[in-house]
């Protein structure tokens, strides 16, 4: 925590009575409407609220990112200049210079045709008279303070070749290269395994201690703005609802909305969401069985093959969920494609209702698929854009001729009010629907066909809090009416430990730790089980404050 600011302070960034909006062929859309806060000199600002709610276009009007369709009003002020009346080539100088943005994306933040030194470089030689040479051996220094492995040796890499989490390093790195007075960080965790997003806020806080930035922090995590915030602003429907000291936000909101929005957050250790049956039959036969499964993919010429999996071991028995759980590159994603009939093993047995899939041709594979349904991570590239709603869930019913046209739209229609979207919704194409809607739309087209099983992948990582807690809870009462198996695959261990009835713990491919929720969750027995659990935040000040100091001896290196 930081020195609370006071009137004689003046803020790094301060946004006065500020509105935007964007035109379009329906007329203009107001985004923010009469927005102020302000940020000072080593403080974290947290700006929280659901998708639509504002807090990317108000915190971008700032570096002079709105596209040219943007109309702005109102007053931003960094240090003493006036953003809001720069020209186009006065915000270019701005730009990394006095402030800078940690994207969401680093994969298409970073271009991928050039190295990431080469990167940094320009972004240093752009803001000084720095050589070529000299820009090298700063990128350098700049990716070992941001913790990256190897940097001698990475500076050179491109950024295929590193990991999600050692991509937002760089980002990072670049964004301090200059060291800004102010840092925007828009997301900078989301989809990062729980380690490596423990990584991300530490280099976050050591950064701000260290060079003073301000960091505004947008972000729909509660758990992070706990662990990183010193103040928060929420924001809904272009609007600022509620402005307070992190501690008191959360420990006394004001606004109904923030009370909605901190009940809607999975806590490590809080109630569960009530699903399948009350107790799985041990004794019903497994509706999967995983024996001795190795996946292994060709490795660089000359070079032995990489093994995703090794010899995992998986029963799951009629209405059981259980919880895939681990880093990334650990193989659950592998795993639960397997499983999907998605990728073909290398070697071991993936059994439904008793048949082994693992070896049959793509025909033989046809009348079993509907047996199980897989939903995605991100439900806008994995739903047909060019087809309605209505047509991509009834696309597996035709497909597996599964009744007469009648029947089917009977049935697509049956389904869509199961996952309770509008009336109409099935004439709508993805795109015009919400990210939960899309993601409701994903699970009615996985269920379409009453499977035995279902796999899903990652399916609210990306989603806000109070959507995401919608989700969950219809996840439940559909699981508890069909009475499906569910292998969930997550990072999230708060969601994990609403859904799940046991969880396994991968790492490198092979299992680390598994049994009942409980057990893994309250008192695991392995390091790197501890490791994982140890880095979940959680949406509580002063219990993150606690979890963080008792986490510190686990966390022994970056290497993400």
């Amino acid at each position: 925590m930081t020195e609370t600011a006071t009137p004689q302070r003046k803020p790094a960034l301060s946004i006065e009575s500020l509105s935007v909006s964007f035109a379009t062929d329906a007329g203009p859309v107001r985004a923010v409407s009469n927005v102020s806060y302000e940020v000072y000199p080593g403080e974290v600002l947290a700006i929280v609220g659901e998708s639509g709610s504002g807090k990317s276009v108000s915190s971008r009007t700032a570096i002079g990112l709105l596209p040219e369709t943007a109309s702005v009003r109102g007053l931003v002020t960094l240090g003493t200049e006036k953003v809001t009346s720069m020209s186009d080539k006065q915000l270019t100088a701005l730009r990394g210079g006095a402030i800078s943005m940690v994207f969401q994306e680093p994969g298409r933040a970073l271009d991928p045709l050039f190295t990431i030194g080469f990167q940094l470089g320009e972004a240093l030689r752009a803001h000084s008279e720095m050589t070529r040479k000299a820009a090298k051996v700063r990128a350098v220094e700049l990716l070992r303070m941001v913790g990256l492995p190897d940097p001698e040796q990475r500076v050179d890499f491109y950024p295929h070749q590193l990991s999600g989490g050692q991509k937002q390093r760089v980002m990072i790195a670049i964004a301090i290269s200059c060291e800004p007075k102010v840092i925007i960080a828009d997301e900078p965790t989301t989809a990062l395994d729980v380690t490596v997003q423990a990584e991300i806020l530490e280099l976050l806080r050591d950064l701000r201690d260290r060079i003073g930035s301000a960091i505004v922090l947008i972000t729909h995590n509660m758990g992070v703005v706990a662990d990183l915030a010193d103040r928060v602003v929420v924001m809904r429907d272009g609007k600022v609802v509620e402005q307070a000291g992190v501690d008191e936000l959360f420990s006394a909101p004001k606004a109904d909305y923030t009370r909605k929005l901190l009940a809607a957050v999975p806590h490590l250790g809080a109630a569960r969401v009530e699903h399948g049956a009350a107790q799985v039959d041990t004794t019903a036969d497994p509706v999967l069985e995983v024996c001795d499964l190795v996946v292994e993919f060709p490795g660089p010429l000359g070079r032995a093959p990489f093994r995703a999996v090794d010899e995992v071991n998986l029963v799951m028995r009629p209405g059981e969920t259980i919880g895939l759980v681990g880093e990334s590159g650990s193989g659950k994603s592998t795993i639960g494609r397997c499983v999907a009939a998605l990728q073909r093993p290398s070697s071991g047995v993936v059994r439904i209702r008793g048949q082994d899939i693992a070896k049959l041709s793509q025909r033989q594979l046809r009348p079993i698929r509907r047996r199980f349904g897989f939903v995605f991570q991100d439900p806008a590239s994995s739903l047909n854009p060019r087809l309605t709603v209505g047509e991509c869930v009834a696309e597996p019913l035709i497909v597996h001729r599964a009744g007469s046209p009648a029947e089917i739209r009977a049935r697509v229609r049956h389904m869509l009010d199961d996952v309770q979207l509008p009336a109409g919704a099935e004439r709508r194409y993805p795109h015009e629907l919400s990210g939960g809607q899309r993601q409701r739309a994903s699970l009615a087209r996985a269920l379409v066909l009453d499977p035995d099983l279902l796999v899903a992948d990652e399916p609210t990582s990306a989603l806000d809090v109070s959507v995401q807690a919608a989700v969950l809870e219809l996840f439940g009462t559909l699981q508890r009416e069909c009475g499906w198996a569910c292998l969930f695959i997550s990072h999230d261990l708060a969601v994990v430990d609403q859904l799940a009835d046991r969880i396994v713990v991968l790492r490198g491919g092979a299992v680390v730790e598994e049994g009942d929720r409980d057990g893994i969750l309250r008192h695991p027995q392995q390091e790197y089980t501890r490791r994982l659990v140890a880095a979940v935040p959680v949406p509580d000040p002063a219990e993150q404050r606690r979890r963080r100091a008792a986490a510190a001896g686990l966390f022994t290196g970056a290497g993400a």
